[in-house]
C-alpha cells in the first residue's frame, strides 16, 4: 500500500504546498458532473469554479485528465491545492479534472497508451477526441468561462496532454506535457524493448480493469509485499521474468501483453504517439528532468517532433536536474542522490516558467508569443540554468571519443577489450538495496559508480584529467564494435563524471565520501538483437565482429576542469534491467534459467562514443 500511494501521489504531481489547507474551499465552489463522449461513455469530471467569476470577471479552464483519480469525490470534499502550482492557484482558473476512461468514477474501458484512430466516424473515438468533447461541453456549458482553455499533467497525465494537443479544438491554446510517455517501447517500462525490471511492482495500477465505478484504488490487492529491506533479495529469488509473472501476474493483462511482444510489432507501433503529432497549432510547454528514472525520452522526443512537425506551434522546452515530477514540488535545498544542485529550483521554474506560460497565453494573448527563451537547460555539471533560442544548439561541435585499453582516445586503434559476461552472476545496477523496494528505482540516474570498477565484467574507459570546462549538450550517441561467443547480448553504456580525488562538495550528506566521486550523468541499455530491425530482431553470429549503434538521452552538462569522463560498458544491468540470457530465444521474456550462458564479449578499439561541445 505504501508504495502505491507514493506513485500515486507523485504521478498526479497535485501538490501539497504552502497553501493554508482551507485557500480552495474558500475560493472556488466545486461541481461534479459526467461529461458525455461521442460514443455515449460519460466520464466524471471535477469542476473547481473561482467564487468571483461573473458576466465581467471571466476565467480561463486550466485542465489535467489522469487514470491516477480526481479524488477527492463528493461536491463538499475539496483538495488542498489545484493545478500545478501555488501560483496559477493563487491567479485563479476554472481547475477542470477528469478520470479518464475506464478508471475510477469514469465509464468505459481502461488501454494504456490509447491508441490514435482514424477518425472515420461519428463515433471513432481515442485520447484526442475525448479531449476535444470535454473542451466542447466546458466552454458551452461552465458560465463565466473566458473561451480559453489549457491543459497541464505529469507522468501519464502528460500523456493525456500530449496526445490532448491533438484534438484540434479551437479554444485549446496552450497545453504543458510533462515527464509524458511518449513510446512505451523506449520509456517507462522498456529501453530499446529491454523490460524494465526494477518496475515490476507497478504492475497492479496499469494492468488491472475495474469492473464498476470505483472512488479507491480496486487494484490494490494485487500488490507485491515487501519480504525483504534487501531490495535486491526479491529479485534474485524471483529467477527469470517468466518466473516472476507466473507467480503474480497471470492476471494482470498489460503484463500479459508485455510478455507476449518482445518485438516492436503492431502492438507497440499503435502506441507510440511520436508519428500522431501534427499540425497542432498552439503553445506547448514540455517539461522533464534529467534525472526521471521513469520518462526522460518522453518529454525530449515529444518536443523535438512538435518542433519539427508543427510549424505553427509555439514550442517551448525545460529540463532540470530533477527526478520524476521533482519540478512539482519544492524541497528547498535539492539534492538528486548524494548531489546537490541548488536551492529553491522547483520554485524557479513554477514563478519564472510555468506561471507566466499559462498567465500569458489563457489571460493576455495567446496569438503572441509569451517572451519565454524557446529552451531552459538545467547544465547539471556547472550547476545553472541555461537558455538557449534553438534546442539542441547547433553551434556545436561533434568531439568522438574512442574506447582505447582503459582510456578515451581521440584516435582509432586495433586493439580491443574483453571481458566474460555471466547471466547468473550479473553486474548490479545500484548499491543502494532499499531503492529496489522503493515502487520505481530514482536514485540510480546519478549515483556513484565506484563499486563498478571492480567487477571484471565492466569495461572502463577514462580521460586524462581536463585542463578546461568541457560542456556537452544534446543526444550522445554510442558506436560499439563488438563480438560475443554467444548468439545474443545486451550493451550498457554509462557516461560518468569522475570528480577530483579531493572534492570539497558544496552542501553534502553524511557518509558520502566526494573525492573520486564516479557520477553517472547518463546511461542507457541497447538489445544487440535489435541492432539492425527493432520489429525483426536477429541473433549475433558467433565471433563475428559486429555494429551495435544506438543513442543515449541527451545531457546538458559541464565537465569541470579537473574532472575526468570516464565511459563504462557492460552486458548486464541487474536487477534494473531483466537479464539478457545470452542465448538468442525469439521471445527472450520468457528465457528460462537453463538458457543463460556465460560469453566471451570483446569491444574493439574503432568503438567510441560521439558527443556535442559547446
Amino acid at each position: 500500500m505504501k508504495y502505491f500511494l507514493q506513485f500515486f501521489f507523485l504521478a498526479v504531481v497535485i501538490l501539497i504546498n504552502s497553501q493554508p489547507t482551507d485557500f480552495v474551499k474558500e475560493n472556488y465552489t466545486k461541481k461534479e458532473v459526467y461529461i458525455p463522449m461521442r460514443d455515449g461513455a460519460k466520464l466524471f469530471t471535477a469542476i473547481y469554479i473561482p467564487k468571483d467569476i461573473s458576466i465581467k470577471n471571466k476565467y480561463p479552464f486550466l485542465m489535467q485528465r489522469t487514470c491516477y483519480s480526481v479524488a477527492p469525490y463528493g461536491e463538499t470534499e475539496y483538495r488542498k491545492s489545484l493545478g500545478p502550482n501555488k501560483f496559477l492557484l493563487q491567479d485563479k482558473y476554472i481547475f477542470v479534472l477528469q478520470d479518464v476512461r475506464g478508471r475510477y468514477m469514469s465509464e468505459g474501458i481502461f488501454t494504456n497508451m490509447t491508441p490514435q484512430v482514424a477518425h472515420n466516424s461519428k463515433k471513432s473515438t481515442d485520447e484526442s477526441t475525448d479531449t476535444y468533447d470535454t473542451i466542447d461541453w466546458l466552454i458551452k456549458n461552465i458560465a463565466g468561462n473566458n473561451g480559453k482553455v489549457g491543459q497541464f499533467g505529469t507522468s501519464y497525465p502528460g500523456f493525456y496532454t500530449a496526445v490532448g494537443a491533438l484534438s484540434g479544438h479551437p479554444a485549446l491554446v496552450a497545453s504543458s506535457p510533462q515527464a509524458p510517455i511518449s513510446n512505451f517501447w523506449n520509456d517507462d517500462f522498456l529501453h530499446n524493448g529491454r523490460f524494465m525490471l526494477a518496475y515490476f511492482r507497478t504492475f497492479p495500477v496499469f494492468g488491472v480493469q475495474k469492473t464498476k465505478l470505483e472512488s479507491k484504488a480496486w487494484y490494490e490487492r494485487q500488490s507485491i509485499p515487501i519480504f525483504s529491506e534487501d531490495g535486491m533479495k526479491f529479485y534474485q529469488d524471483m529467477g527469470t521474468l517468466q518466473n516472476g509473472y507466473s507467480q503474480y501476474y497471470q492476471n494482470n493483462f498489460f503484463m500479459t501483453e508485455i510478455m507476449e511482444h518482445p518485438n516492436y510489432d503492431d502492438f507497440w507501433q499503435k502506441r507510440n504517439l511520436l508519428p500522431h503529432l501534427k499540425n497542432i497549432q498552439h503553445a506547448v510547454l514540455t517539461v522533464g528532468g534529467f534525472y526521471d528514472a521513469e520518462d526522460l525520452s518522453g518529454p525530449l522526443n515529444i518536443y523535438k517532433t512538435i518542433e519539427k512537425t508543427s510549424p505553427k506551434a509555439k514550442t517551448m522546452i525545460v529540463m532540470g536536474p530533477f527526478s520524476h515530477g521533482g519540478w512539482g514540488r519544492e524541497n528547498g535545498k535539492h539534492f538528486h542522490n548524494d548531489i546537490y544542485f541548488g536551492d529553491s529550483i522547483a520554485t524557479y521554474y513554477q514563478k519564472n516558467i510555468e506561471t507566466p506560460f499559462f498567465h500569458h497565453y489563457l489571460k493576455e494573448n495567446p496569438k503572441t508569443d509569451a517572451g519565454l527563451p524557446e529552451a531552459v537547460m538545467y547544465d547539471t555539471g556547472a550547476k545553472t540554468w541555461l537558455s538557449f533560442t534553438e534546442y539542441p544548439p547547433k553551434s556545436t561541435q561533434k568531439i568522438k571519443f574512442f574506447l582505447r585499453n582503459g582510456s578515451l582516445s581521440n584516435t582509432l586503434t586495433p586493439e580491443f577489450s574483453e571481458y566474460y559476461s555471466d547471466p547468473n552472476k550479473p553486474v548490479p545496477s545500484s548499491m543502494n538495496l532499499k531503492d529496489f523496494n522503493e515502487f520505481t528505482p530514482r536514485n540510480y540516474m546519478s549515483e556513484d559508480q565506484r563499486f563498478a570498477l571492480s567487477r571484471p565484467d565492466v569495461l572502463s574507459f577514462t580521460s586524462d584529467i581536463l585542463s578546461e570546462d568541457m560542456v556537452i549538450t544534446g543526444e550522445i550517441l554510442a558506436d560499439l564494435q563488438i563480438s560475443t561467443t554467444g548468439t545474443d547480448a545486451d550493451f550498457v553504456v554509462k557516461v560518468i563524471d569522475v570528480y577530483p580525488e579531493i572534492y570539497v562538495a558544496q552542501e553534502k550528506k553524511d557518509n558520502v565520501v566526494y573525492g573520486n566521486y564516479h557520477q553517472m550523468v547518463r546511461s542507457e541499455i541497447m538489445p544487440a538483437r535489435f541492432r539492425n530491425s527493432i520489429s525483426q530482431p536477429e541473433p549475433l553470429t558467433p565471433n563475428q565482429k559486429t555494429q551495435v549503434r544506438f543513442p543515449l538521452q541527451d545531457i546538458v552538462h559541464t565537465f569541470k576542469q579537473g574532472h575526468r569522463i570516464q565511459i563504462q560498458v557492460q552486458s548486464t544491468w541487474f536487477p534494473l534491467f531483466v537479464v539478457n540470457p545470452q542465448k538468442y530465444i525469439p521471445n527472450v521474456n520468457k528465457a528460462k534459467k537453463e538458457d543463460y550462458t556465460k560469453a566471451l564479449i570483446k569491444l574493439y578499439g574503432d568503438s567510441f562514443i560521439e558527443m556535442s561541445r559547446l
